[in-house]
Order: structure tokens, then C-alpha cells, then sequence
């Protein structure tokens, strides 16, 4: 039953399926019924449209300055398919009361494959689930967990990496295992962490590797930079072009849960900040073969995740030294109204919140030895704006800066095509590897 499992949502037969299918039933419930005058039915249709959009727009409204679920607007792509699902529910209501009861359960059909097509096309926007495996996490639940053999060897320390050649001939690949890193210092209750282990980390003689650490979005989890991020393919493509040499990647999860929000800093939230400046770095040199010099160590991530890597990269430039944010924010947020974020994580403390953002410390500090890589999708303005604003900052703080606007692309994990690989080749750089 693999081939189920593989079969991809965001391209392929699937999707244009779904589009076939979704088209043609949106047809059919436009189409106007026997029982009713086309006037009339066409009237109904506009009808059905404006409450639909109301609807939307009310729900999203409420959603954002109200009950503050997210802290930036959803995508107008996304509100529009939105929009398409409940404008046809709508529609349907209006049907039944003159259908026949054939009609209303081909109707009912018609409602499902519209909802199928707007759901195909939300997940298409974001890039998140590429494959039924991903969507039923199947595939993730068969990754092991990190054995004994694979961790770090006091008694077989690993080789520099400068000059290193490997003894042995070693896999083309690498591979992911994962682990509990727990939250010692910080309290924090953590989701399990992914690690990929580059093919170099196989050789007999094991060289010491720079550090990665990725932090997904939010909503979210460490497995999206599986599934959306289809992170091991990116570092094996990385690798072959190094010689099977490539970061060991760590991510990890400073929120704990799908919907928490723990801003990535010390706050009356969580101690978030301890977790990734202490816990995660301590666990990583502890258990790994890695670099002990954090001159070779990097964190990054996608949109929340993106954020997250400039604030530390910012605040602990002596242990991270590299940042790759994609669809960053500008600064850390719970909520579209600032004061929200202000009020529930420093009492109200716009000062003590301000100490410890991106754009404060940019101004106040120098970073010559840092490098950072921004990218964004070029269709998610707001996000292409922060880019702007954080180059800028970094730039003229002392940090080594690289940027992508990506074409034809919103606030989606497609924004790592050809991000992720521009920003590793930047690292590389950053660490006297030759390309």
C-alpha cells in the first residue's frame, strides 16, 4: 500500500482531480434549478455570494483582532478558497427546498467535491502536506529513534573536519532519527526533536560538523520541516555537493504543543529563550558529534520558526553565529494588536518587551563574525516587507547578509525552493567550505 501513501497532494493527478471534479460541481450548483426562474436563481446566487464573503470576512476578522488566533492576517489565496466552500454550502441550502431527493444528494456530492478542492488548494498554498504520508503521518511514525551507536563516543573523539577524508566509503544519503530533549534548565515540556545525520557522520572516522538548528512555524510542529521542508532531500542534495559533508540538523520545539505560542524568549509565557540558549545546545554537544566551536553553529526557520532564529542569533551571538529565516516576522507576536503580545508576556512592559527584540538589538550591538540569509515569497507582501526591514537592520549591524524574493510564491514552505539552498551555500561560505 505504499504507492497510496505516496501519492502527492500539491501536484499530480490528484490535484487536478480535484480541480476537474471541484469546477464542475461549482457548475452544477450555479446552474440554475427547473423549479425557479433564472432571474430569480441568478439574484439568489449574488445573494448567496455576498453572505458568503460577509461570513468569511466576519470569521476572519474575529479570528484575528478578536480572539487573536493568529498574529498576521491569512493570505487573501486562502480567505478566497475559504470563501468558495461556504458560498457553495450556501448555494445547497438554497437548492433543497425544490429538489427532488436525487437532486439533493448529488447536491450534497457537489458540496464535497468543492470543499475538496478548496481544501487541496489551502494545502497546495502552504506546502505543508505534499503527499498522502504526510497528511497521515505515516511515514514520520516509522522514523527511529537515535541509537547508542550514532551518538557521541567520548572514547572515539571525532577528527576536525579541516583536511578530513573519509576512511571508509560512506552512504550517499543520510538519515533522521529522533529524540527527546528535555527541558532541564527551562522547565519546558517539548514535542520530540527530528535529527538528520549527514552521510559524512557515517565515516569510521567521524569528522566534527557545524550544528543546524531548525525551528518550525506556529501553528505547527517539528515534523512540518519533514513533511512541508522535505528537509532530508534538501540536505542530501547539500551534502552530495560536499562530499557527503553537511550540517547535523537539529529541530526542535520551543512551544510544546500545535497552538502554543511560547515567543521564543524569557517571559511570563515560558522560558523559551533558557530552552534553546541552554537545554538544546547543552543536549546537542552532550549526545552528538558536532563542532564545539559555536562559530560553526546556525539556527533557523520557517515564518514563527524564521522569527524565532533571528531573535536568537541576535541575542546569543556567541552561540549561533548563522541565521536562515524564511517569511520572518518582524518581531515576535501573538496577536495583530502589539500591546496583546506586550501584556500577556511582560505585563505590560513595552520596555522590557522591546530589550529583547530583533530590531532593538540590531541597533545597539555589533555583529562582524555573524551572517544571516532572508527569504520570501514574493506574492506575501507583509512578509517581503519584514525581509526588507531586517536586511537593512542586519546589514547595518555588522552581520553578512543574503536574500531571495521568490517568485510566484506566498507564505508558503515553498519559499525554501530555492531558499534552503541558497541559505546553506551562504553558511558554507560563512565556514571556508569550498562549493
Amino acid at each position: 500500500m505504499d504507492w497510496i501513501a505516496d501519492i502527492r497532494l500539491t501536484d499530480g493527478p490528484v490535484y487536478w482531480a480535484a480541480w476537474v471534479l471541484g469546477a464542475a460541481a461549482a457548475l452544477s450548483l450555479v446552474w440554475p434549478p427547473r423549479a425557479l426562474g433564472r432571474r430569480r436563481w441568478f439574484l439568489s446566487v449574488a445573494a448567496a455570494s455576498a453572505a458568503a464573503a460577509v461570513v468569511v470576512l466576519l470569521v476572519h476578522w474575529v479570528l484575528i483582532y478578536w480572539a487573536s488566533t493568529f498574529p498576521e492576517e491569512l493570505p487573501f489565496d486562502v480567505l478566497a478558497w475559504v470563501f468558495a466552500a461556504v458560498a457553495a454550502l450556501l448555494l445547497v441550502l438554497l437548492r433543497l427546498p425544490t429538489a427532488s431527493w436525487r437532486r439533493r444528494a448529488l447536491d450534497v456530492l457537489a458540496l464535497l467535491a468543492v470543499v475538496l478542492l478548496a481544501a487541496v488548494q489551502i494545502n497546495a498554498y502552504f506546502g505543508l502536506n505534499r503527499t498522502i504520508a504526510d497528511m497521515t503521518g505515516t511515514a514520520l511514525s516509522r522514523i527511529p529513534a537515535l541509537e547508542q551507536k550514532l551518538m557521541r563516543q567520548p572514547d572515539n573523539p571525532a577528527t576536525p573536519l579541516d583536511g578530513w577524508k573519509p576512511a571508509n566509503e560512506i552512504p550517499a544519503d543520510g538519515v533522521v532519527r529522533t529524540a527527546s530533549i528535555p527541558g532541564t534548565s527551562s522547565g519546558l515540556q517539548a514535542r520530540d526533536s527530528y535529527i538528520y545525520l549527514p552521510p559524512a557522520y557515517f565515516a569510521s572516522n567521524r569528522p566534527s560538523l557545524p550544528v543546524l538548528l531548525l525551528v518550525p512555524g506556529q501553528p505547527g510542529g517539528p515534523a512540518d520541516w519533514l513533511t512541508g521542508g522535505s528537509l532530508p532531500a534538501r540536505m542530501d542534495t547539500f551534502a552530495a555537493r560536499h562530499g557527503g559533508v553537511a550540517p547535523v540538523v537539529v529541530v526542535v520545539d520551543p512551544n510544546g504543543n500545535q497552538s502554543a505560542n511560547n515567543l521564543c524568549m524569557d517571559s511570563a509565557i515560558a522560558q523559551a529563550d533558557t530552552y534553546l540558549a541552554v537545554d538544546v545546545p547543552a543536549w546537542i554537544s552532550g549526545t552528538l558529534d558536532v563542532d564545539p566551536d559555536h562559530r560553526k553553529w546556525a539556527i533557523g526557520g520557517f515564518s514563527f520558526g524564521a522569527t524565532c532564529g533571528v531573535q536568537m542569533a541576535t541575542r546569543h551571538p556567541e552561540l549561533y553565529t548563522g541565521v536562515l529565516a524564511f517569511s520572518s516576522e518582524s518581531e515576535p507576536a501573538l496577536a495583530k494588536e502589539r500591546q496583546k503580545t506586550v501584556d500577556a508576556a511582560f505585563h505590560g512592559d513595552t520596555a522590557a518587551f522591546d530589550a529583547q527584540i530583533p530590531l532593538t538589538l540590531l541597533k545597539e550591538r555589533k555583529y562582524p563574525g555573524s551572517v544571516a540569509y532572508f527569504a520570501a515569497g514574493a506574492t506575501d507582501p507583509e512578509f517581503v516587507a519584514n525581509l526588507r526591514t531586517l536586511e537593512e537592520a542586519a546589514r547595518g549591524a555588522g552581520f553578512t547578509v543574503g536574500s531571495d524574493v521568490v517568485a510566484h510564491t506566498g507564505h508558503s514552505w515553498d519559499v525554501l525552493t530555492p531558499g534552503m539552498d541558497n541559505g546553506l551555500e551562504l553558511l558554507a561560505a560563512h565556514w571556508g567550505w569550498a562549493r
